[in-house]
């Protein structure tokens, strides 16, 4: 018999992605992805508590370096992630289909338009400030300008499968906070981790900095109130809360968030109406921008 015909599978490993890094859950523990007929895909790893506070360290220790970053560079970076992805097209679109339940045709379609929505956003990077600040009228003689401010971290709960789709809005939710020169840390699916894995895979060699984006698997209910209540967090994304664990959880991360003013962007009331394929428009390029005022007197 060859070796050919008795070699064994090798079976892909999921990690977390914090930090640049791929760690495993600091409790070692995993848990089973099904797909749609509910038969077993990988084991994913369990984030806990500790794992998200270490990615939210993560992400403040890359705040001042992509936050000072042009905003030039940052959609060259934006672009270089769409080109990594772009030659990984097959494999995202696998997981995509088994994810979400769908024929590859149309998995293909959606990993296409996850790709299009980070050259999208890397066309806006340089171009955000023109829309969100300005010179203002006042009366004297200064000149008054207010200029867009990335906010900091952002805390994200990831679009459910079934809800939304698990690669396209995770991307939808992403590109835009970073694009504006925040950091993020993301509570993936917890349904459909897979794609969003993956995805870490692919900004890890795409010129992104270690910190910028971090990937935590598990329970969204074991997440997402670690990044609402936690006082290096600055803005809170509940795109997916409602379909995790449903309006009530939404409601007390709201309110978690409260404790530590943090901007929120509250999920669709119903999961079900979110179309990611529809045109992105500018409201997420928005949601995560501070506006810095600046007096200054006129010359003679």
């Amino acid at each position: 018999m060859s070796d050919v015909a008795t070699r064994l599978d090798v079976f892909k490993t999921y990690k977390l992605y914090v930090g640049g890094k791929f760690p495993r859950s600091e409790s070692g523990r995993v848990y089973e992805v099904t797909d749609s007929k509910g038969e077993w895909l990988a084991n994913a790893p369990l984030g806990t508590r500790k794992d998200t506070r270490d990615a939210v360290l993560a992400a403040r220790k890359a705040v001042k370096g992509w936050a000072g970053t042009t905003a030039y560079n940052r959609g060259q970076v934006l672009y270089r992630v769409a080109e990594m992805l772009q030659g990984r097209r097959e494999q995202f679109a696998a997981e995509v289909a088994v994810s979400e339940g769908i024929g590859p045709k149309k998995a293909a379609a959606l990993v296409d338009a996850a790709i299009d929505r980070w050259v999208w956003y890397a066309g806006w990077t340089d171009k955000v400030a023109q829309i969100a600040g300005g010179a203002n009228p006042v009366a004297g003689p200064y000149f008054n300008l207010s200029s867009p401010e990335p906010t900091g971290v952002v805390g994200v709960v990831a679009p459910q499968a079934g809800y939304g789709h698990s690669l396209l809005g995770l991307v939808s939710v992403i590109a835009p906070a970073i694009a504006t020169g925040n950091t993020v840390v993301v509570a993936a699916a917890a349904d459909a981790p897979l794609p969003a894995l993956s995805l870490g895979e692919v900004l890890a060699t795409s010129d992104v900095p270690g910190g910028v984006v971090n990937i935590v698997s598990g329970r969204t209910a074991d997440i997402a109130p670690i990044l609402a209540s936690h006082q290096d967090v600055n803005a809170l994304d509940l795109t997916g809360a409602i379909a995790a664990d449903g309006p009530g959880a939404a409601y007390a991360l709201e309110a978690a968030a409260a404790d530590t003013l943090k901007r929120v962007v509250r999920p669709a009331l119903d999961p079900f109406a979110q179309d990611w394929t529809n045109a992105p428009g500018t409201k997420r390029l928005l949601s995560f921008l501070e506006t810095k005022t600046v007096w200054h007197p006129k010359g003679i």
